[in-house]
């Protein structure tokens, strides 16, 4: 029986793909590093310097432990500036339905990310105090597909992880909820996940399963 629902924000509650995608872009022409969307793909569900690992790929330098810190914090500043434009208007279609639902039945619910920016993002898009707890990429040592973010998330709500359900648009989030022994439903490129317990392109196809 489900008691929780743990969701990923970034593609799931709130699209800021393309604001993520300026950003490293920003960072790489500064560097000179060749950058792309198809390497931007890769970096789905991935915490900041495993993002910032795949992009120096391409580079010809090599960077020391002090350059890469201050390469993510100039990406991230960026993506901050950025981030200052979002409102509610942003929040994705079916989302405050699914929410207001799960309110209704009692549902606890939380947010499982791996952005370290995911309080501010949420707060931006008035949905702060809307869930019970919030794990994110600063309380976690190791990011998706590890099962961290949603153990912990689990452990703040204080309900067993066999009784909570994750929705992921990320495949390595999918697997990460396999991991954690949770339910899963996929939407976005995790519908495609072999792994997903449930998938659908409408997040309100949710309710039917819980």
């Amino acid at each position: 029986m489900i008691k929780a629902i743990i969701f990923d924000l970034d593609g799931v509650i709130v699209s800021t793909d393309d604001l993520h995608y300026k950003s490293w872009k920003h960072m790489a022409d500064r560097e000179h590093i060749f950058f792309n969307e198809k390497i931007n793909d890769r970096l789905r569900g991935v915490s900041r310097m495993a993002s910032l690992e795949i992009i120096l790929e391409q580079s010809t330098k090599t960077y020391s432990d002090e350059e890469k810190i201050e390469l993510a914090a100039y990406k991230n500043d960026y993506y901050k500036e950025l981030l200052n434009s979002l409102t509610k208007d942003h929040i994705l279609p079916g989302v405050m339905d699914v929410l207001k639902t799960l309110k209704e039945k009692q549902f606890k619910v939380a947010i499982g990310s791996s952005s370290r920016n995911a309080k501010f993002i949420l707060k931006q898009i008035g949905l702060f105090d809307y869930f019970d707890a919030i794990s994110d990429g600063t309380n976690i040592k190791h990011s998706k597909p590890a099962p961290d973010v949603f153990l912990i998330a689990a452990e703040k709500l204080n309900i067993e992880p066999t009784f909570c359900l994750v929705v992921e648009d990320a495949i390595s989030g999918i697997e990460a909820a396999s991991r954690a022994q949770m339910s899963s439903f996929g939407v976005g490129d995790a519908k495609t996940s072999k792994l997903a317990t449930y998938t659908s392109s409408d997040i309100r196809d949710l309710l039917k399963y819980i």
